[in-house]
């Protein structure tokens, strides 16, 4: 089975425009990325509809490839990025794995995660979920919940606490059960990212701004793995200025 790493990268970001170049101890955010995705996944490519950082990962040794800046998520843009990719080493992709831009301390042991899903014929999509920690806030609208089956497939994708737990008093909702947390890293079959591109919108992404809603509305199944990592996304100068201080690389 052979996998390929993309890594949708854009310049402009209302909370950290150029982000991308964002200079991590002598590197940009990007290469930092892409040298964290190259120690598991055999090729890494960037995407990108800016031509700075083009130039930036080119400048590193790295792959890029230019997309539209019309695409609307990192989905679409992954799917572009494939078939260019695939036409330059003339090769075919069986699995796609798409890491943010915006995380330059991702574990490689997450990436594995991932990959291995497809080890399952049945699977579509793969991604991670994590326990939520006593300290964390399982009612955080911005950190969506998943529910998951007896064998590893997700069930539902919310930002509400899912399960509701009936008869337990809230605060104690975490004490009575163990919560999933979603990592927003996701693998897909090269022929079902392409089709996800093609999908409406479906009335529960709508309703939660969940683009996975969309796939499971669709009947396409995402296979879960868990991880006691923590992903460290950086949305804004501040969070970078915060991780530097953690001493994480």
């Amino acid at each position: 089975m052979k996998f390929i790493g993309i890594i949708p990268a854009r310049y402009a970001s209302t909370r950290f425009p150029g982000k991308p170049l964002a200079d991590i101890k002598g590197k940009p955010m990007v290469q930092r990325v892409y040298e964290q995705a190259s120690k598991v996944l055999p090729v890494v490519y960037v995407a990108t509809d800016d031509e700075r950082i083009y130039n930036a990962v080119k400048s590193f040794g790295g792959n890029a490839v230019m997309t539209s800046a019309e695409h609307s998520s990192g989905t679409d843009r992954c799917s572009e990025a494939v078939k260019k990719a695939e036409q330059e080493r003339e090769e075919v992709y069986d699995v796609v794995v798409n890491i943010q831009g915006d995380e330059p301390f991702i574990a490689p042991e997450m990436l594995l995660k991932v990959m291995s899903c497809f080890n399952d014929a049945k699977t579509d999509i793969a991604t991670l979920v994590k326990p939520f920690s006593a300290d964390e806030d399982i009612f955080n609208p911005n950190s969506p919940k998943v529910v998951v089956g007896a064998t590893n497939f997700a069930l539902y994708f919310s930002r509400s606490a899912i399960p509701y737990l009936r008869g337990v008093d809230q605060q104690e909702w975490q004490q009575k059960h163990t919560f999933l947390k979603h990592i927003g890293l996701y693998g897909y079959r090269t022929k079902v990212l392409h089709q996800l591109t093609q999908l409406p919108q479906g009335n529960m992404e709508v309703a939660e701004s969940l683009e996975q809603l969309r796939w499971l509305e669709n009947g396409y199944s995402i296979k879960v793995e868990r991880t006691e990592h923590q992903s460290i996304g950086i949305d804004t100068p501040e969070d970078l200025a915060k991780a530097l201080e953690q001493n994480l690389l």
